[in-house]
């Protein structure tokens, strides 16, 4: 699916909608307090501030469906996160935030695109994404996690899943449940094979394996029917099987 540019990816014309504030590109250090007054608000844009916190008035938006908050300075967010069950889009990228408020499973609105790439996220609750059924998009890149937790694998209908640089070793076998994946992005992680799940991933069509410790191509990539671009440049291939042309022959772009 395509991915709109943080805080560009919807438009936020506050003086033309009472239902749309942009705020972005304001310097600014804290959110109006008027701001929480305007209970009708749909759409919310604090764009590239110098926001370190976001209030526990938040919970006083409770008709929130897109809330953008990338490059600020926040580390943390609060409990009252949770209430915002209408949001369909979140934008928490390029922030500094290290942990995600217990609430934030209640967020079961989000159903376009959740960005929380670019932060200093470690662990994340293992239950943290399992209400979040109807999300498409999902952008954890840039995080220095430990590990995914269990309850991605309940993200069945994602699109697009963005795990770049996160230190990833091993990839889960619950990865080949994400049926209706169309693009995975693992670029610069440490992966030297695939599991045999991922032959479940039939919609996949984009497959970015740029820059791991990949010393051939995995097998298992044969077997992925709609698979239109398969990038695997920056790994230290030692040999490249013959079936690789069999990806080509079909409309494959394979790049090695």
């Amino acid at each position: 699916m395509p991915s709109p540019i943080p805080g560009e990816g919807v438009s936020c014309s506050g003086k033309e909608a009472r239902d749309t504030l942009d705020l972005s590109n304001r310097q600014l250090a804290g959110v109006p307090p008027e701001v929480w007054r305007r209970a009708s608000l749909r759409v919310l844009n604090l764009y590239r501030n110098e926001l370190s916190s976001i209030p526990v008035e938040i919970a006083l938006l409770t008709a929130l469906e897109v809330l953008i908050c990338a490059n600020n300075r926040l580390s943390t967010l609060p409990e009252e996160f949770g209430v915002l069950s209408r949001l369909r889009t979140l934008d928490l990228g390029h922030n500094q935030i290290t942990g995600l408020p217990q609430s934030f499973g209640k967020l079961t609105g989000l159903a376009d695109y959740l960005y929380l790439h670019d932060n200093r996220l470690r662990v994340l609750g293992e239950s943290v994404f399992e209400n979040l059924a109807e999300l498409r998009y999902l952008n954890l890149g840039d995080n220095p996690l430990e590990r995914l937790p269990a309850s991605m694998g309940t993200l069945t209908k994602l699109e697009e899943l963005r795990l770049e640089n996160v230190g990833l070793e091993t990839l889960p076998g619950w990865i080949g449940g994400l049926g209706h994946l169309d693009e995975l992005a693992l670029r610069n992680n440490a992966l030297a094979a695939l599991p045999e799940s991922l032959a479940g991933l039939d919609n996949l069509t984009r497959l970015d394996l740029r820059g791991n410790r990949f010393t051939g191509v995995p097998s298992v990539v044969r077997h992925l029917p709609r698979l239109r671009k398969l990038d695997m440049r920056w790994n230290n291939l030692s040999e490249v099987p013959g079936w690789v042309s069999e990806l080509a022959a079909r409309g494959c772009r394979v790049l090695l």
